[in-house]
């Protein structure tokens, strides 16, 4: 933190100790919410521009392009997800809403599972994309109005969703109440602030690239998300980490804004994750991954939850 600038800092009815501050905005380690996150908190108006207009295209401009090259790995991270929903609902139980579903290859992996499913993407690009695939995909937010008309569900995925929006308790709140009685909840969002993040910072001159506002709104780490989904209803029955990428940072590989180094790690990740899967350890990597999550590390957080059942 720069010399003077205050340590504590106050807006509306959030309050918390000054962790990071980025183009304009400051990140704060909410006391009311639990939970760091950005202030000023952009307006749901302000996001919905940003979404619906330019955000695969200004913000994401290859991410199709690298998923579709990136398939088969991405196809097998989605069957462990699927897996460990399938171990937690009886087989007559296969109904999927994603909210945020991307390109959709989430869903149509669901699909291919026998799973029913639909998704909700605010990305007029992404949600177009999801329909090439044959998918029933809603181009909009999921909110009160889209919800009423979506129904309910035995599951509901949301991968990288909660990190963008403004009342994150609001959005988890409203997902338990689409949920059938004991439906789950699969939550993944960036690990920030993670062990392996404060030495390269703290430690190793490294400014902190994870802090991006204002599209990153929210920073979790594993305790704080736990925290947040329980107070909005949910009993956690699982948590694990996602590879922890920034080891590679830690082991001299400096691949922050250099794409083709960046592009060479991800595959190593990606080559390690396959020779584990193809060679039936799979639930190996997921004990490894689940072991991580108890000390914080991993580059991101996959939490299932179930819904606590009605009073």
């Amino acid at each position: 933190m720069s010399a003077g600038r205050p340590t504590r800092k106050k807006w509306r009815d959030h309050e918390g100790s000054l962790a990071a501050f980025a183009n304009g905005f400051d990140v704060i380690d909410c006391k009311p919410c639990g939970f760091k996150h950005i202030i000023p908190i952009p307006t749901e108006e302000e996001l919905e521009k940003a979404y619906k207009e330019d955000y695969y295209t200004r913000e994401k401009p290859l991410y199709i392009e690298r998923y579709r090259e990136d398939l088969d790995w991405w196809n097998m991270v989605y069957a462990r997800r699927y897996e460990i929903l399938e171990r937690h609902l009886p087989a007559e139980r296969r109904r999927m809403l994603d909210i945020g579903s991307g390109p959709g290859f989430f869903l149509l992996n669901g699909a291919k599972r026998g799973w029913q499913v639909t998704g909700i993407e605010p990305s007029l690009q992404a949600a177009e994309h999801g329909r090439g695939l044959g998918l029933d995909v809603e181009n909009d937010f999921f909110s009160e109005k889209t919800a009423s008309r979506l129904g309910f569900y035995d599951a509901i995925n949301m991968g990288e969703v909660l990190e963008h929006i403004p009342d994150p308790a609001a959005l988890l709140s409203l997902t338990y109440r689409q949920l059938n009685d004991s439906g789950l909840v699969c939550i993944v969002v960036p690990n920030d602030f993670n062990p392996f993040q404060l030495v390269l910072r703290d430690h190793l001159g490294f400014e902190p690239w994870w802090v991006a506002p204002p599209h990153h709104i929210n920073y979790f780490d594993f305790d704080s998300l736990s925290r947040l989904a329980e107070r909005c209803g949910f009993k956690v029955l699982h948590k694990e980490a996602t590879f922890p990428i920034d080891m590679f940072l830690l082991m001299g590989d400096r691949y922050i804004g250099d794409d083709k180094l960046g592009r060479s790690c991800h595959e190593k990740r990606m080559n390690f994750e396959r020779a584990l899967c193809k060679s039936g350890s799979g639930r190996l990597l997921s004990d490894l991954y689940s072991e991580l999550s108890k000390h914080g590390i991993g580059r991101e957080i996959v939490l299932f939850a179930r819904k606590a059942r009605e009073s």
